[in-house]
């Protein structure tokens, strides 16, 4: 017989609060409210029968195991929402295979279809813009005087064809945009379309895009898709 805040309770009310054995799990360093509770209850059989837990205490405790399982119902909720989240961003990535996205890189390669789209950035007016496209081993095939322009986004599509007009043959072609700004030459970023051919999803969960003539890349280097 035990005593509790002054009523005498029986060693079997104890025995009813008691959890079963589980099978051996994995060593965790963290306090569950199973371990919480054994050691609430190993601490109201062993008080002082002449000093029992006080109210207080006893509610304070409790409160502290509501607190325990709050904590771990919100990491298992933020678990199974993370895991939600991959999948869905999985499930969108791989919609973007044998799709052209647009994606900031100097180099893309010329299919069949004989066409490369693309866009410069400029960032301040150009008094002059040119558009130099090399082939694989540097040579000069095609280049295309674009005249003065305002900031933005200067698309151009390039149709496979060198200045004579001869269709090039496929394999990877490199750009380079140049922009003549107060009198002196700058660089210009350009961004290419180029097809996704396959996604790869890592061991913790990230995207990457396999970019053709291109590489890999993040799916936060997509600017565009088409």
């Amino acid at each position: 017989m035990n005593e509790f805040n002054g009523f005498k309770v029986s060693d079997s009310v104890f025995e009813q609060l008691s959890f079963k054995t589980e099978p051996a799990k994995k060593e965790n360093k963290s306090l569950g409210q199973a371990d919480f509770l054994q050691l609430l209850i190993t601490q109201l059989k062993n008080q002082d029968p002449l000093s029992p837990m006080d109210n207080t205490a006893f509610v304070a405790q409790l409160a502290q195991f509501s607190t325990v399982q709050g904590v771990e119902d919100l990491n298992s909720n933020f678990i199974s929402m993370n895991n939600s989240l991959k999948s869905n961003q999985a499930i969108q990535a791989s919609a973007l295979v044998g799709h052209t996205v647009f994606v900031d890189t100097p180099t893309a390669r010329l299919n069949n279809a004989g066409e490369i789209l693309g866009s410069i950035t400029i960032d301040k007016a150009t008094d002059d813009t040119l558009l130099n496209i090399f082939d694989s081993n540097g040579v000069l095939v095609r280049q295309e005087l674009l005249g003065r322009q305002d900031p933005g986004e200067l698309r151009f599509a390039w149709d496979g064809r060198n200045e004579a007009g001869e269709s090039q043959p496929p394999g990877l072609y490199h750009f380079e945009a140049l922009g003549l700004i107060e009198g002196a030459t700058s660089g210009l970023v350009t961004t290419l379309g180029a097809n996704v051919n396959s996604v790869t999803i890592g061991l913790n969960g990230d995207m990457t895009l396999n970019v053709d003539g291109v590489g890999p890349l993040g799916i936060d280097a997509v600017k565009e898709i088409l």
